[in-house]
């Protein structure tokens, strides 16, 4: 009987794994991709059945659900871009392709400050909640209740005190760690809390592997914030492990603040279940910077791979540079490709990396690519002062991009991101002139693969089978 029963047992594993392998081979956004999970699935069932079911899913279907609430918003947003589009003169650079990618228009009028630390991004953030009348958006990947938490929460707390409307929000897998007693305290005085927590069920277990990456804040509709910084002391430079936080934030405002507050409805709207449209701001004031932006969101409900084609347009299109700072590097092919065509094209590209190590197999990944780019003339920079955690790319002296978008697969397929792209080019050059500053915190890798140690030299290629299936 017991024989009988194992034997079952063994059946429906195998029948389950010839399931979803058959599923992986339909869905999955990449052959990589497919290939990986097909021969994981059917070599290994035991434990690829249960890890396809909560870090296998390709689409995400709800979001997309969630998403069609906000079209009447985006076509006012479009007609009010239309009406403040930018003279085509002053785009050296055809971005229609990014603007098909955001499903918006670039805009006029806006304005942009770069935050190259976390003091002065939080310094900004907390001044613009202090100064907000209306309302408050906060959207964090990582918020922790420490020295830097405590003070967000004081902040909201006190805005929501003197009347103004705060929403909170924040990732699951991001945040696991913080206290149900702060989102308590936050609710106890008043403001709306969409709780991770309260997302249960087989529809939040079996999506576990989506995370929302982005990192928002956005007052009264006339000030945004989009970045690489999360909420905790380590952000701060805090941590005695990593040490300096090398990260960059920048202040907007301008029309390009509506679009950065939509994308936070519609995350708002699939994580709580509230559609805030009608309650906020759509009119916008122009800056007197009159810098033209576009902010790209992209993430697992697209019906495209929006993330990776956002950066292959931006390679595409650079002539004279291509400068790309990210904490984690293992792109897909298509961005492989692209990156060594570009330098071949003599195209300047550099690559900024962090050395110290942060998650170990991207890290190690990484390595894998190195070789390969370098032979095409990719110049690999290592970070040496601290932590290396911006997102941010400069092409030619035309674009500038700021956001939450790593060089990898998960946030080309898997995390919900944006960026804040600026097609001007004294934001260009200011960019540009912030890279170099961290290039001379750098070193330039020369040393092969088969030179490195040899945790690095066999740990690599193996780091590299992972990045398919993640």
């Amino acid at each position: 009987m017991w024989a009988a029963f194992l034997s079952l047992i063994v059946v429906l594993l195998y029948a389950t794994a010839v399931f979803f392998a058959v599923r992986a081979a339909q869905t999955a956004r990449t052959p990589q991709g497919a290939v990986g999970w097909v021969v994981f699935l059917m070599t290994l069932p035991w434990a690829s059945v249960p890890l396809y079911m909560f870090l296998g899913h390709h689409r995400f279907r709800g979001y997309r659900i969630a998403r069609r609430e906000s079209e009447r918003v985006v076509a006012g947003l479009k007609a009010h871009a239309d009406a403040i589009a930018p003279d085509p003169l002053s785009l050296s650079v055809n971005a229609r392709p990014f603007e098909q990618i955001a499903h918006m228009a670039i805009s006029r009028g806006n304005g942009a400050r770069l935050l190259t630390d976390g003091d002065a991004t939080f310094q900004a953030i907390f001044a613009a909640i202090d100064a907000a009348q209306s309302y408050v958006l906060v959207q964090f990947y990582i918020v922790r209740d420490d020295e830097l938490g405590l003070e967000l929460q004081d902040r909201l707390i006190a805005a929501a005190r003197r009347g103004v409307r705060v929403r909170f929000m924040t990732d699951a897998i991001g945040s696991h760690g913080l206290p149900e007693s702060y989102f308590r305290d936050l609710r106890d005085a008043g403001i709306d809390v969409a709780d991770p927590r309260d997302q249960r069920g087989p529809n939040f277990r079996f999506q576990i592997n989506y995370r929302n990456h982005r990192k928002t804040v956005v007052v009264d509709g006339k000030t945004g914030f989009i970045g690489g910084h999360n909420v905790g002391n380590e952000y701060l430079g805090q941590d005695p492990v990593f040490g300096n936080w090398r990260d960059t934030h920048v202040e907007i405002s301008g029309p390009s603040v509506l679009q950065l507050q939509l994308i936070f409805c519609e995350d708002w709207h699939w994580a709580h279940g509230e559609e805030l449209l009608d309650e906020l701001s759509w009119q916008s004031v122009l800056d007197p910077q009159d810098r033209n932006a576009l902010i790209v969101a992209t993430g697992p409900g697209d019906g495209s791979e929006t993330g990776s084609m956002m950066f292959f347009s931006a390679i595409a299109a650079a002539q004279q540079r291509f400068w790309i700072a990210s904490p984690y590097f293992v792109p897909d092919l298509d961005i492989l490709a692209a990156l060594k065509n570009a330098a071949m094209r003599g195209v300047d590209v550099r690559l900024l990396v962090p050395d110290v190590v942060d998650h170990r197999i991207p890290w190690l990944a990484a390595f894998s690519y190195f070789d390969e780019i370098r032979a095409a003339g990719v110049m690999v920079m290592r970070y040496t002062d601290g932590f290396l955690h911006q997102k941010v790319f400069v092409v030619d002296s035309s674009i500038t991009a700021v956001g939450t978008t790593n060089l990898d697969n998960r946030s080309f397929r898997l995390n919900f991101e944006a960026m804040a792209l600026f097609f001007d080019e004294a934001m260009a050059e200011e960019t540009a002139q912030m890279l170099e500053r961290d290039f001379r915190h750098s070193y330039e890798l020369t040393e092969p693969l088969s030179a490195q140690p040899g945790y690095i030299r066999y740990g690599a290629p193996l780091a590299r089978l992972f990045a398919p299936i993640l």
